[in-house]
């Protein structure tokens, strides 16, 4: 098993009392809640609430062993896994290593717009962002402070809104009495969608909806323009130049490099085109799940439910492979419907059947994602967090690691 991603992890649990031997690789010791990430850029928790060591969830699972290392390729003929420092044999390969972003062929943008996949990106975006705000405390003239208390988001799906509604509210709640002389209130936080509108994936009244929760949270929307150059001193929007010290990016993904480990055809984002079975034609030793497989049949969205489903799927495929059964019926996703929030009130659900917004939505969004945790300990932890954070918008993570000197925009003229 490659990755301790959402589909890495519930074909493991999937696997319990099998009979089967299991070893699970991964580059980082824990497992990764990352529908909550944006919540640890914007110092609303620590990151810790929303990740578990990968050798505790796995504890008591005599079965399972548990390797940290990074995997470099696949030797398909051996049937080995190429780790750095060795190599692991398989009967049965699962590969579910996600994705990361995408630039769009602009890679040397990443260095100035970094993306949100891990929690090292969410502490290094914390960091920009909080930094930010103490730079445009010490700048010596306006345009160099304003410069500074301005954030572009590039992209306009969930990650970007809920990224542009919380850094709105860190500025305008959390840290409106923490500064002498600047205010944060005059923050511009500017969402950027090349599209014609936000969230393209929900109904277009939510996403009017969303606009309008952004709009009155003083977020900037601008649709229909795609970003052209991008720098350290800012982005350019259709011919428009935001002169901003803060980019950040939530505009495309590509998948890890499992199709180059296989040497398989892959689409344009580079996932693993496999059979409706989940594995690799004409291997069907080989799963490939999540973010990093795409069955050209179908187009299912690249969200943590899809992955959780296929996990388990494959679990149950390799269960009755186990039992002497060899045919296993195509994998059917279950649909469980689009969810964002935006800001500390609001939220929009489309279940097809239903579609909400709103406080409710948003009670609804919260209980949902502390449900699916790992740990009870994370539940209460991120529960109590977002219950104080509600009443006292007081953030509890705000907290600036590294050296102070390293790049992430000229650094202005201080007084």
């Amino acid at each position: 098993m490659i990755g301790a991603g959402f589909g890495g992890l519930n074909a493991v649990v999937g696997l319990r009392n099998a009979g089967a031997d299991i070893t699970l690789i991964d580059r980082r010791n824990h497992h990764l809640f990352q529908p909550l990430l944006y919540q640890v850029a914007t110092a609303g928790l620590s990151p810790a609430d929303i990740a578990a060591p990968i050798r505790n969830i796995f504890h008591d699972r005599r079965d399972v062993t548990v390797y940290l290392d990074e995997v470099t390729g696949v030797d398909m003929a051996r049937r080995e896994v190429v780790l750095r420092t060795t190599r692991i044999p398989y009967d049965v390969l699962i590969i579910a290593t996600g994705a990361t972003h995408a630039y769009f062929g602009h890679d040397a943008w990443e260095a100035f717009a970094p993306g949100l996949k891990t929690i090292e990106d969410a502490t290094a975006i914390r960091r920009r962002i909080l930094i930010a705000f103490e730079r445009a405390e010490m700048a010596r003239d306006e345009s160099t402070a304003q410069a500074q208390l301005t954030f572009a988001i590039v992209g306009g799906g969930a990650t970007g809104v809920e990224l542009a509604g919380a850094i709105a509210e860190l500025a305008r709640r959390a840290l409106v009495a923490d500064f002498r002389r600047i205010n944060p209130l005059r923050a511009r936080i500017v969402l950027i969608e090349a599209g014609p509108r936000i969230l393209a994936s929900f109904p277009a009244n939510l996403s009017a909806k969303a606009t309008q929760a952004l709009t009155q949270l003083g977020v900037e929307v601008r649709c229909g323009a795609a970003v052209s150059a991008c720098d350290a001193d800012g982005v350019t929007v259709g011919g428009d130049r935001i002169a901003a010290a803060t980019i950040l990016w939530a505009a495309g993904v590509q998948a890890s490099p499992a199709a180059r480990w296989l040497g398989a055809d892959c689409d344009k984002v580079g996932r693993v085109l496999v059979g409706t079975d989940l594995t690799l034609p004409g291997h069907s030793e080989i799963f490939v799940i999540g973010d990093t497989a795409k069955v050209a049949t179908n187009a299912w969205p690249g969200i943590a439910a899809v992955a959780k489903q296929q996990g388990k799927y494959v679990a149950r495929v390799l269960k009755a492979r186990i039992n002497g059964e060899t045919a296993a019926r195509p994998f059917r996703y279950l649909d469980v419907g689009n969810w964002a929030t935006v800001g500390r009130k609001a939220a929009l659900i489309d279940l097809g059947w239903m579609r909400m917004s709103g406080f409710i939505a948003w009670v609804l969004w919260s209980f949902a994602h502390i449900y699916f945790l790992i740990g009870f300990r994370n539940r209460i932890v991120v529960a109590l967090d977002w219950a104080l954070a509600y009443l006292t918008f007081r953030r509890g993570a705000r907290l600036i690691t590294g050296p102070l000197n390293e790049p992430q925009s000229k650094t202005p003229d201080l007084v």
